[in-house]
């Protein structure tokens, strides 16, 4: 786990100071040591009070992760380790991978194009050739 905070994209990484953890006991397999140690991981992360994210990229964020957000906080659970400290680097990973998709610039719009006259032709074509084989199937006409 690095010290200097959570990398998510490019030049932009998270201090340990605005994450915040919780630990909790597991359900799942652990036997009996499950019963005493507090595997499951929460992290949570303040994204629209964080004075790290720069402005345009919280905002879109904070637009992309609306349904995710709990008064802003982000917040990622991992429990599938039976250690904490798998627990703590499955969550680090999983806060950073949701961070950088909703971070992502929007992808170029679609430009509209019209089929090409050869494909038309082919697509006319290829229904005239089904139409005939039905009609072929059809009791001859007398």
């Amino acid at each position: 786990m690095p010290e200097g905070g959570l990398p998510v994209r490019g030049s932009l990484v998270l201090p340990e100071r605005e994450l915040h953890w919780r630990f909790s006991r597991t359900s799942g397999p652990g036997g009996q040591g499950v019963n005493t140690t507090d595997s499951r991981v929460e992290l949570s992360f303040d994204l629209a009070r964080s004075l790290t994210v720069p402005e345009p990229l919280r905002e879109r964020a904070l637009t992309r992760l609306a349904n995710r957000l709990v008064d802003g906080v982000l917040t990622v659970v991992a429990s599938e380790h039976r250690s904490q400290l798998r627990n703590r680097d499955a969550a680090r990973e999983r806060l950073a991978a949701i961070l950088r998709s909703a971070m992502a610039a929007d992808p170029p719009k679609r430009r509209p194009t019209r089929p090409t006259a050869g494909s038309k032709r082919r697509r006319l074509d290829a229904k005239s050739r089904r139409s005939a084989i039905k009609r072929l199937r059809g009791r001859p006409e007398e």
